[in-house]
């Protein structure tokens, strides 16, 4: 264990600095180059055993950290944050009808109150159509999962309606 850590810190020293270049003339700012450089070493920390051939630790790192970025960028690009209040225009317009009426407002701001991990699932399951199935794949979690996100996030969605209305 104490040679593996030795071997961890050899690795980190040497590159280290090079990493965080890179990963700032990718990302553009210090925080995400410094999350980026931390993820690389994170994932050679997990994973760097399986590197046959030492002489390629320097090259498994910087490909390491670009498939890092590109992941984090196609995720944003997917699922992107927006703050419900902003998202107003986009919602449906659905007619009232009597005695099951509820006020725009008061449904976003109930949606809001929603835990995060099931207020997405709810969001795109009702209010972009996404099947269980896209959702899974969105979100990068299992069906089975979405399923359970949806219908709890129904249960707190209900709660919030009830104490609103």
């Amino acid at each position: 264990m104490a040679e593996s850590n030795v071997e961890f810190e050899r690795v980190v020293s040497a590159y280290y600095q090079d990493l965080y270049r890179f990963a700032y003339s990718l990302a553009g700012n210090e925080a995400d180059a410094v999350d980026l450089t931390q993820q690389a070493f994170y994932r050679y920390a997990r994973k760097g055993d399986t590197i046959r051939d030492v002489s390629k630790t320097k090259s498994w790192l910087f490909r390491t950290l670009k498939n890092e970025f590109l992941n984090q960028a196609r995720r944003q690009q997917r699922f992107q944050h927006v703050e419900i209040d902003d998202a107003e225009s986009e919602l449906p317009q659905e007619e009232a009808q009597p005695g099951r009426s509820i006020d725009q407002k008061m449904a976003l701001h109930a949606l809001n109150q929603v835990d995060e991990n099931y207020r997405v699932a709810v969001a795109l399951f009702y209010m972009r159509g996404l099947a269980y199935r896209e959702i899974a794949d969105v979100l990068e979690v299992p069906i089975g999962t979405v399923m359970s996100r949806i219908s709890r996030g129904k249960a707190q969605l209900k709660q919030a309606l009830g104490d609103q209305c």
